[in-house]
């Protein structure tokens, strides 16, 4: 039987239960408003036949592939039948300029590109300006291109699957570059596997579990957190192809959808869906997931209230395994407001500014077989925030009592007003403690007499009724006078990144322009 584990290739993740059980519904594709539904057997067969193309078109183990690609079965299949042959995709954010995309295609050295027109208009031209040697069009034509659909068309499901070194990658992931550039990461299958191995092994999932995926594929939050985890296991996932509130509430009625998961932003919006919560069958749903950003706790406790079902707070990086932290193996519940605890496997420790690793606050350092050993071409970079193994995070947590650990917010994100240092997160929940605050942000900005000070962007539950001096009175009354906000735009909605996170840095730069006065 070939598996994920005798091949040490991540490619093949789910073909044990594609042998197993090779009807059973895998994905539900919801793109372009039509339904497919694709089951276990042939989703194996068609990732083996793109790894069949690539070699065809003389791609080799190890080359790149940039694919910048919507919310489809095509992801998955591209994705995971490139890692197959060997061949490492190099998936893209839709949404990036073309100066972005032009810098990823140099740092990664890419060696051929995939291409859907209508998830990106300029990547095409791009890729034609580097001259790539591989060119593949999905769902458009192109001269001197290579017709997805058609290529598939020509290659047999069958290929003999060799296996890897532990070091070879498996795919290589661009963060989203809020601080600068965006930094190459490159993922060993070996990581990535033993950390799928861990999941099934300590959490073993129920195979008749369906999450519903409506953020994007290229982004962790869906594929850590429901594709890889449910057809691991046998499950199944609805697949969005983009965010709707009210589409996504409906879906869970529709499909019976077991579990959800998003960013804080996804539950912040199908929560204001009142009369839908109240009307729909939400009674299949078990678990909601939220992460990938700052969650507060007025959130969590509404998620749980309106849901009628468990939420769970997740925590992961990238470069870092991706999670670190899960539900307690000898079972129990995990406190509010808490990523969990460590997972067996894993190290952490949380380290302070003066290098001190038994604290119970601190900068997040973790180690395990899937911390990657570097950024793509940043030896400097790799210097600062990889040592002896140990990946520095860049996020503060605090440890309690009971070895959970909680979420305070990025190093960078802290600041000192008039001596007292601030965390950004901890104003945000004071905010939205508020009756009528759906979401906030705060964000520094240079101040007369205390160096920093904070200020907030926020929205307005729907029909709510508040303005900006009531709503630093309740600050006022009901936190520290220091970490009062300044200064309160009120907006409609909060800006977003492609990931559907909060652009904290286009906050700041608007309210520091704003806030000039304060200076």
């Amino acid at each position: 039987m070939t598996d994920m584990l005798t091949t040490n290739n991540l490619g093949y993740y789910l073909t044990e239960w594609a042998e197993r059980s090779p009807s059973r519904t895998a994905v539900i594709d919801l793109f372009g408003g039509k339904e497919r539904i694709i089951d276990y057997g042939t989703l194996d067969d068609r990732m083996t036949m793109f790894a069949n193309v690539l070699l065809s078109l003389g791609m080799e183990p190890g080359e790149r592939l940039i694919m910048s690609v919507s919310n489809r079965i095509e992801f998955m299949e591209i994705m995971f039948g490139a890692m197959r042959a060997g061949i490492v995709p190099v998936p893209i954010n839709t949404g990036l300029s073309a100066d972005v995309i032009d810098y990823i295609i140099g740092d990664s050295d890419c060696r051929g590109g995939l291409v859907e027109p209508i998830a990106n208009t300029v990547i095409a031209d791009i890729v034609d300006q580097h001259q790539l040697g591989v060119k593949l069009i999905l769902d458009g034509v192109r001269d001197e291109w290579n017709d997805y659909e058609t290529a598939m068309a020509g290659v047999e499901p069958t290929l003999a699957p060799t296996r890897l070194s532990d070091d070879h990658i498996c795919f290589q992931a661009y963060t989203s570059g809020s601080t600068g550039r965006p930094k190459g990461v490159p993922l060993t299958h070996a990581g990535q596997v033993w950390w799928l191995d861990c999941y099934a092994r300590y959490w073993p999932p129920n195979p008749d579990a369906r999450s519903l995926v409506a953020v994007p594929l290229y982004h962790k939050n869906a594929m850590a957190g429901a594709a890889k985890p449910r057809l691991v296991a046998g499950g199944s996932f609805v697949l969005m192809p983009q965010f709707n509130a009210q589409k996504f509430l409906q879906n869970i009625e529709n499909y019976k959808v077991t579990t959800i998961g998003g960013v804080p932003t996804v539950f912040s919006l199908i929560l204001q869906e009142q009369e839908m919560l109240q009307n729909l069958d939400l009674s299949s749903l078990q678990l909601a997931i939220v992460g990938s950003a700052p969650v507060h706790d007025e959130l969590f406790e509404e998620m749980r209230d309106k849901l009628g079902c468990e939420v769970m707070q997740s925590y992961g990086l990238t470069e870092g395994g991706p999670v670190m932290f899960g539900p307690p193996v000898e079972g129990g519940t995990t406190p509010i407001g808490s990523a969990g605890k460590p997972w067996p496997e894993g190290e952490v420790k949380l380290v302070d500014t003066e290098g001190d690793d038994s604290v119970n606050i601190g900068e997040l350092w973790v180690r395990n077989p899937g911390v990657i050993s570097g950024y793509h071409n940043l030896p400097k970079i790799n210097a600062e925030r990889i040592v002896d193994g140990w990946l520095r995070t860049g996020d503060l947590f605090r440890r309690d009592e009971d070895d959970f650990y909680y979420f305070v917010g990025r190093t960078d994100d802290m600041f000192n007003c008039g001596g007292e240092n601030i965390y950004p997160q901890e104003v945000e929940n004071l905010l939205m403690s508020h009756p009528a605050v759906n979401e906030a942000c705060v964000v520094p900005v240079p101040y007369r007499t205390k160096g920093d000070a904070p200020v907030t962007m926020l929205s307005l539950i729907k029909g709510a009724d508040a303005d900006e001096e009531e709503i630093k009175s309740y600050c006022l009354k009901n936190g520290p006078a220091y970490a009062h906000p300044r200064r309160i735009i009120i907006v409609d909605e909060l800006p977003l990144s492609g990931a559907r996170k909060i652009d904290r840095s286009w906050i700041k730069k608007r309210m520091t322009d704003e806030c000039q006065d304060l200076a």
